[in-house]
């Protein structure tokens, strides 16, 4: 249990220590660390790990405590949704594939979602981040697009279908430094 999650946790510093060592003076944009929490339903209510897309849509100016996590329908938003007036103000959750992330968070912002996670499509990736970059397109994206590990994504749809919900309530984004770490409530089947 926790000699797991403490070996993983040093694992990442030392990754992010060699990053931070070795990349140039940019700064650290590669890995930056985004967090959510899902508040209900209650059996996945863990901390949740996200990253930021690297050179489209915007950042995160509010802190939202309670806001609705809304599965796209089709799931890929590649296009029309037909949920896409309970994306309106809220923050919706589409699966990779079928089209660019570009083009996805630019469906999204169109029907007014606040931000777009996007979760790989491979449900057992519990452990690769994907860098979401920019299209060949020239266009652009306003709201925030933040990549979501497959297993999470799945994790997520799942108990909503099992709980006949059409949403989550999440707040986004959480400092999860002011946590302590016995606190910190991941998902079981992350390793850390």
């Amino acid at each position: 249990g926790w000699q797991r999650r403490a070996a993983a946790m040093l694992r990442r510093s030392l990754w992010l220590c060699l990053c931070l060592c070795s990349c140039p003076a940019r700064g650290l944009r590669i890995h930056e660390y985004l967090y959510f929490q899902v508040l209900s339903p209650g059996d996945i209510r863990y901390i949740f790990t996200a990253t930021p897309a690297k050179d489209f849509g915007g950042v995160f100016n509010t802190r939202y405590d309670q806001i609705h996590l809304v599965p796209a329908d089709p799931p890929e938003a590649c296009g029309e949704l037909n949920n896409g007036v309970f994306i309106q103000d809220q923050i919706a959750l589409v699966e990779r594939g079928g089209c660019s992330f570009l083009s996805k968070t630019r469906v999204i912002q169109e029907h007014g979602g606040r931000a777009v996670i996007i979760a790989d499509n491979a449900y057992d990736n519990d452990s690769f981040y994907i860098e979401m970059i920019q299209d060949s397109t020239r266009r652009t994206a306003d709201i925030p697009a933040l990549f979501l590990l497959g297993r999470d994504g799945y994790m997520i749809r799942r108990s909503l279908e099992q709980h006949g919900l059409p949403w989550a309530v999440i707040s986004i984004p959480v400092n999860v430094t002011s946590i302590p770490t016995y606190e910190m409530m991941q998902p079981p089947w992350t390793f850390w």
